[in-house]
């Protein structure tokens, strides 16, 4: 395997990842070299200053995983990866420290005139009069977004005597209060409030111009505002005037819409109150450590066949949403693969169905472990981004059913697959922990350990039929781990499901349908 590393990466990314494949560190690359490259990569680390396009990744052929060593990752298009059963993962807690501090250090620095009292004095004046600043003790502090970063930026700025307000959506009234901030619940309400404003939110098409024209009009007289999370969520054009217009008293922007081409920038030569640093809310040693070692470990962890803890496109595989289900994950995989492989047709519904103490839990990743399952049997490339797309793009119904009946299990997954000419059903449980069984085929109990390599075996209720098949197996050379013999309801028919070292040909299932009493062989393999 093989990986390219670029922009700049810190060297411990490369001391990690080489663990489990060959590195590349090369410098950033244009659109058309990494075209011309990427399909001799198996994963990439990047920061912001490359730019990974559609056309990268159609183009990119062996690609499991991109990883952006920081947070955000607006420079790769997640749609496409997703599309394509790219992983993408950031590193959304390295650089918190680094960036609420940049904020804070902006604001000061805007508010007591630093950057030009610094260059002022080293020119050798004395200008005290025309450096006087603004306290920041006693003004209302207003917070866009109260994730990781925007909560730390309001710890310091109520240690610093502030008022603080926040509007966020997805944090409850509560948690704010908890913190001894004001929640504000409508974004109206919210411009007029406020002495500050800073923003810590992605960029999104709900962000993009968050700050415009419109809402700046709705703010206090004196405003200055902050911004060090992504450029464009701040209007540069409608800042600029509000600014030339003193409606804006100061702005401090670490972040812009065209980076690196600040001069294309309309805050460029604004001679007003403004402080404009190259995108550092994440550049300091220590931030450049922790989101390089973060993406490094969760690249080889995916290279080695494990998962990763910071997915942006697999919501369902979060940690603390697979921590309570993660000891059913394998089982959900193999009931899938196992259901479509005894099936025939063309798949129209997928039903599942979670019992026991599975149903007062989020079974998202079990939901998008059945899908790998059921696709993986007749796909190649199938993986836990594109299952659930697959599914979509070809029309078939997902549903999911929950029940409190425990049955003879704690917890119990069973999926039916349903196609225009068959219906199949398989259930699988945890006996103990960490021990998966196939507990029912159709209309059979059994109890077996799905292994690599099964057999089916449907056949009349009659002597020597355990034999017979046996015999059939052993003389073409192939070795019986294990056995279940379970009858239907009635007596007259049973199944044998069979688990073997090695995998059952064509030519040895045509010689145990020939057995009398047989109705039908399935082979079924399991990853």
């Amino acid at each position: 395997m093989k990986v390219l590393i670029t922009d700049k990466c810190n060297d411990l990314a490369r001391e990690i990842v080489s663990q489990v494949a060959d590195v590349d560190v090369l410098p950033t690359m244009t659109e058309d070299e990494y075209i011309e490259n990427i399909s001799k990569y198996d994963a990439l680390i990047i920061r912001s200053a490359s730019k990974i396009t559609k056309k990268i990744i159609d183009a990119a052929d062996n690609l499991k995983i991109i990883g952006r060593a920081g947070v955000g990752i607006d420079n790769i298009d997640v749609e496409a990866a997703t599309q394509k059963g790219i992983i993408v993962v950031n590193s959304p807690d390295g650089n918190t420290n680094a960036a609420a501090e940049h904020t804070i250090a902006m604001m000061l620095s805007m508010v007591r005139n630093i950057p030009n009292a610094c260059q002022s004095t080293k020119e050798g004046k004395w200008d005290r009069a025309k450096f006087t600043g603004v306290e920041v003790f006693g003004k209302t502090l207003g917070i866009i977004g109260l994730g990781k970063i925007g909560s730390h930026v309001a710890k310091v700025a109520l240690a610093l005597g502030m008022n603080v307000v926040v509007y966020d959506p997805y944090t409850s009234e509560n948690t704010v209060k908890s913190m001894g901030a004001d929640y504000i619940a409508n974004l109206d309400d919210f411009w007029g409030k406020c002495d500050f404003i800073t923003v810590h939110v992605p960029k999104t098409k709900e962000t993009v111009n968050l700050i415009n024209k419109n809402t700046i009009a709705k703010m206090k007289d004196g405003v200055r505002l902050i911004n060090c999370a992504r450029g464009g969520i701040i209007n540069e054009e409608d800042l600029r005037e509000a600014l030339d217009k003193g409606k804006v008293a100061g702005a401090a922007i670490d972040v812009y819409c065209n980076e690196p081409d600040i001069q294309s920038c309309p805050l460029y030569g604004c001679d007003k109150n403004v402080l404009m640093t190259p995108h550092l809310g994440a550049s300091t040693s220590e931030a450049q450590i922790n989101v390089a070692v973060d993406v490094a470990k969760q690249i080889k962890q995916v290279l080695s066949g494990g998962s990763a803890t910071s997915a942006v496109n697999i919501p369902s595989l979060k940690p603390a949403v697979l921590e309570p289900v993660k000891d059913y994950m394998k089982l959900a995989q193999n009931v899938g693969e196992f259901a479509d492989q005894m099936i025939e047709g063309n798949l129209k519904a997928i039903e599942m169905t979670f019992k026991g103490n599975l149903a007062a839990l989020d079974v998202s990743p079990l939901e998008t472990a059945i899908l790998k399952g059921v696709f993986s049997a007749s796909m190649q490339g199938v993986n836990f981004v594109n299952a659930p797309i697959i599914a979509k793009k070809n029309g078939i119904d997902v549903s999911t059913l929950k029940s409190e009946t425990t049955g003879d299990y704690k917890g119990s997954i069973t999926v039916k697959l349903i196609t225009d000419k068959d219906t199949s059903i398989v259930s699988g449980a945890l006996i103990a922990k960490g021990v998966k069984r196939i507990v029912k085929v159709g209309n059979f109990n059994t109890s077996i350990e799905p292994e690599e390599h099964m057999l089916l075996v449907p056949h009349e209720n009659k002597p020597s039929m355990i034999a017979k098949v046996s015999t059939v197996i052993g003389e073409d050379g192939v070795n019986i781990n294990h056995m279940s013999v379970s009858p239907s309801d009635d007596k007259q028919l049973s199944i044998m499901i069979i688990s073997t070292e090695s995998e059952v040909d064509n030519k040895t299932l045509e010689e145990i349908k020939k057995i009398d009493g047989v109705h039908k062989a399935t082979y079924v393999h399991l990853g």
